[in-house]
């Protein structure tokens, strides 16, 4: 299942950005031209407080030069994995560009006012689900999901106001390092890493 990458362009030192928040920018303003599918999934991995790591997909909400903000239950399994070590990795997979952009660093929550202000941007099934599910619990079936979705319409009523769970809000990564993948041929991949060091960020060339 071998394939070779095709020269879709180079990536040199002296065509990046001075900061990460501006390369982002530019490299996803590409994903947004290119059409592909969701380009704010990102693969989210976290780890325990043994170090056992686990990995999912969500979708990024929001990032500027603090970093990378997304929501979810903080009772989930990432929630409960970043609440014992509040440190996570994540990568945007755009395979059909061939690249990829990793990120590592801390986490927090972010404020409350910052949570509930995106809450009250959602569909109202998404925040009437936000309240019926408790994310990466045990279930006996599909019925205990209906019966958790009509439970909020109860609660809530048909067309009441929605507000966050107190369980539910966003979380930030705060960046350490930010590595633009692109790939080359012969796996002789270009790979530049915004590292942070002295409040700026030093740009370093990794082996492919």
């Amino acid at each position: 299942m071998r394939r070779d990458y095709t020269e879709r362009g180079a990536l040199l030192e002296s065509d990046v950005a001075p900061a990460w928040p501006d390369q982002f920018a530019r490299w996803f303003a590409d994903a947004l031209e290119f059409a592909l599918p969701e380009p704010n999934a990102m693969i989210v991995a976290t780890a325990d407080a043994t170090g056992r790591p686990s990995a999912r997909t969500v979708l990024l909400k929001g990032y500027d030069e603090r970093g990378f903000v997304f929501f979810t239950n903080y009772t989930s399994r990432k929630g409960s994995e970043v609440s014992a070590n509040p440190y996570a990795s994540l990568v945007f997979p755009w395979f059909p560009m061939q690249r990829q952009v990793i990120v590592c660093g801390a986490v927090e929550k972010v404020d409350r006012a910052e949570t509930e202000e995106y809450f009250a941007t959602r569909p109202r099934g998404s925040q009437l689900g936000a309240w019926a599910s408790p994310q990466s619990q045990v279930l006996p079936g599909r019925e205990a999901v209906e019966a958790g979705l009509a439970a909020a319409v109860e609660r809530f009523g048909a067309d009441g106001a929605v507000p966050a769970p107190p369980h539910w809000g966003g979380l930030r990564v705060l960046p350490e390092t930010v590595e633009f993948w692109q790939g080359r041929s012969n796996r002789l991949h270009d790979r530049l890493r915004y590292r942070s060091a002295d409040g700026g960020w030093v740009v370093e060339r990794l082996a492919p």
